[in-house]
This record gives structure tokens, sequence and C-alpha cells, in this order.
């Protein structure tokens, strides 16, 4: 997954980073009101951690800019404003849950995972299509619940198919996903697409590329209907020698 972190504390950042980076995210730590305001406009995020009491604004003016353009983002406050009002202010505006520091990491990455959930309407962690499945919480993929040893951008490329599985994802979103803000060749997308189409050979699964646009995850139905042949042949040979 993708996570936006908007902490100004930059202990509190740097653990945050350290916590949830290892669960297979890529974590994006802004500091001001002004840098995440720039990154919100221009890129999609699948969760936002956002801290209140930031040094250049209040983040509860950034959650409702936010909600006010019609972006549904799952937001976690992370503020040491307990107060039940500013509480309340933050979930009237929006907020999908509410942490109030000091807070304990294995609390925090439960909500994470939880907001996850929810938003994309799964009842576990592990994302599906077919064969394939990947599991946010241990970061980790598998072909038919058998562990794929991918290194990291490999595994951070199938998260990124796996969430828009059937339809297509966007070129943009994904090189956000693997590189983050970094500057990238051209081409540096496609030396991943390239090495996982590899691995998902004969498994019956392929990545389809729509030039201009991205990519997709979906079924070989060309290799489906070879293998029912195959399995229509066999099946003739077993009948001629019964």
């Amino acid at each position: 997954m993708r996570l936006l972190v908007i902490e100004d504390d930059p202990l509190i950042a740097r653990s945050l980073e350290h916590a949830l980076q290892p669960l297979g995210n890529t974590v994006e730590v802004f500091r001001t009101y002004a840098e995440a305001q720039a990154a919100l406009r221009h890129d999609r995020f699948d969760l936002i951690l956002l801290d209140l009491g930031l040094p250049d604004g209040d983040g509860l003016d950034l959650l409702a800019a936010l909600r006010d353009r019609g972006d549904t983002t799952p937001v976690l406050i992370l503020t040491a404003r307990d107060g039940v009002d500013d509480r309340v202010s933050g979930l009237d505006l929006g907020a999908d849950d509410y942490l109030a520091k000091p807070f304990s990491l294995a609390e925090l990455e439960a909500r994470v995972r939880a907001l996850l959930r929810r938003s994309q309407q799964r009842s576990d962690n592990r994302l599906r299509f077919s064969r394939l499945s990947f599991d946010p919480a241990t970061g980790t993929a598998a072909l038919d619940d058998t562990p794929m040893a991918l290194p990291r951008r490999e595994l951070l490329l199938m998260e990124g198919l796996l969430l828009h599985a059937g339809s297509i994802a966007p070129r943009e979103t994904l090189e956000r996903r693997l590189f983050g803000f970094d500057e990238v060749g051209s081409n540096a997308l496609e030396v991943y697409v390239s090495r996982l189409r590899k691995r998902l050979q004969n498994t019956g699964l392929k990545i389809r590329t729509f030039r201009g646009l991205g990519y997709r995850l979906e079924e070989d139905q060309a290799q489906g209907r070879e293998q029912g042949r195959e399995e229509g042949r066999e099946q003739g040979r077993e009948d001629e020698t019964a």
C-alpha cells in the first residue's frame, strides 16, 4: 500500500516510517501543510496519516479541503490534541479514525490494517485475483497459496496491479508506488513489468499493456483455451485405451 504521513516531528515521522514500511507499504513523509497539499493535489494514496499541529497550517483545514473536492482517501488523524471537541471536529470533517499521542505502534498498525480493509471492502488483509494473492500485513505474495520470492519493487508492482485487478492500473500510479517522488527513466517501470511478466508465464495470468494509460492484470484466455484443448486430448487418449 502507498501511505502518506503528514507529521512535522522528525522522530515520530521516522518511527512511523520504520513501523509501516516493513509491512509492504511505501511510505511518503511530508512535514509541512504546503508540501502535503501539493502532494495530494497531484497524486493519490491508499491511506493518509495526518498530524493536526503542522508548522504552517492546521491539519483540519487540509482534511476539509481534501473532502470538499471529493477525495475519499481514508484519513487517520494522529495528534496530541486529545480533547473531545477536537476528535469530534476531525470526525465530522471526514476523518476515518483518530489516535491520540502518545500511541502504541502495535495499535497504530492494527488501525491502519482495519482502515485499508474497510476502504477496499475486504474481509481480511489479503488482495486476491484468480490464483494470486498479496498480504499487506506481511508484505508477501503467493500463487495458489505458495509463497513467491519477489524483490521489493516487484512486490509493490504486484500489489498495485492487484488493487486494480480487472481494470487498468494507471502508469503514473504504479510509478509513484514503486519509485515515490524520485526521478525515474522513461522505461524504469517497464523493466519491472517485464520481470513480473516472466514470473507469471504458464500461470494463466498476464499483464496487458494499454499504451498511454497503464497496465491490467487479467486472466490469459488464450492459455486457458490451450490448456482446455490439451486436457481434451488427454481425455481422448484415456478413452481410447480404456
